[in-house]
């Protein structure tokens, strides 16, 4: 019983720096976030407390824009799930087989995980620019110049030009997941497949990819949240421009908090993050629990 006992006082000694350090960094500015989203707050004088009157406004004003950039995230969380995830679980699965090269290509795809987003927003600033960038160029030497754009300046380019990059920037993260969970795959299941006769084709439709869910899963509520919370490469490509055509929530906020001062409003769009990814990824975890668990 002492012995229990004491292996229970070392578990939490170990587990207490962890835990304080999270509380410290995640749970304490969630609580600070809520409380200060309740009031008219400019982030110097004293606060005017207005109950729910922030979140009112994120919905019924029409000079906040909030929906828009809730629409805007949403798009890029579909994008994100429906095109950047398939072509991740197809590299894995092409990899996967023992092609040629696997452990360079592996590491070529994951590099840009690990490139500063800044880094990645200006490569591709220059890559989009409408005088010297190389999709421009390329169009004029192919004879398209009529399709040359000002991609990050025109609303309706603007952001899906910036859903390329992030693509690009998180593509190798979720193929690294998906190759890992195909290589954790029993190779006896394969290979009875193909003893029945079955193509390679098949052995991904109905062996690799089924019992790959669990691992679909979790790129799935990555992917999803990771949308609705971008911010970085949006910031540095176009700042939610032009004309908010590609806003997200998190971008608005900075804008509120550190542009106009209104660190109420700003705690209010914080809140609505943190709710719709808790949101999500339950929704997510519960649409896969009736196949997965």
């Amino acid at each position: 019983m002492d012995k229990v006992r004491k292996n229970k006082t070392a578990i939490i000694l170990f587990m207490l720096p962890a835990v304080v350090l999270f509380a410290g960094i995640i749970i304490v500015p969630i609580f600070m976030s809520g409380y200060f989203s309740l009031f008219k707050w400019d982030g110097m004088t004293e606060g005017a407390f207005i109950g729910l009157g922030n979140y009112v406004e994120l919905f019924t004003s029409k000079t906040s824009g909030f929906p828009k950039t809730v629409q805007n995230a949403l798009l890029l969380a579909v994008l994100s799930v429906f095109v950047q995830l398939p072509i991740s679980l197809g590299l894995a699965l092409l990899l996967a087989k023992g092609v040629k090269g696997e452990k360079f290509f592996m590491a070529v795809f994951f590099v840009p995980v690990l490139i500063s987003t800044v880094v990645i927003g200006q490569l591709w600033m220059k890559i989009y620019n409408p005088q010297y960038g190389i999709i421009n160029t390329a169009l004029h030497a192919m004879g398209l110049g009529a399709y040359a754009r000002t991609w990050l300046g025109e609303q309706e380019t603007a952001l899906f030009a910036v859903f390329v990059p992030i693509l690009w920037q998180y593509v190798g993260y979720h193929m690294l997941l998906l190759y890992a969970g195909i290589k954790a795959i029993p190779t006896e299941l394969k290979e009875a497949a193909r003893i029945d006769g079955a193509t390679e084709g098949q052995i991904s439709r109905f062996v690799l990819i089924p019992m790959l869910k669990p691992v679909i899963r979790i790129c799935v509520i990555f992917a999803v949240t990771g949308s609705l919370k971008a911010f970085d490469l949006i910031y540095v490509l176009t700042g939610g421009g032009p004309a908010h055509a590609s806003e997200v929530p998190s971008t608005l906020m900075v804008s509120m908090i550190f542009g106009r001062n209104r660190y109420g409003f700003g705690s209010s769009i914080a809140m609505f993050i943190i709710f719709l990814c808790f949101f999500f990824a339950i929704s997510i975890k519960k649409m896969f629990k009736t196949e997965v668990e």
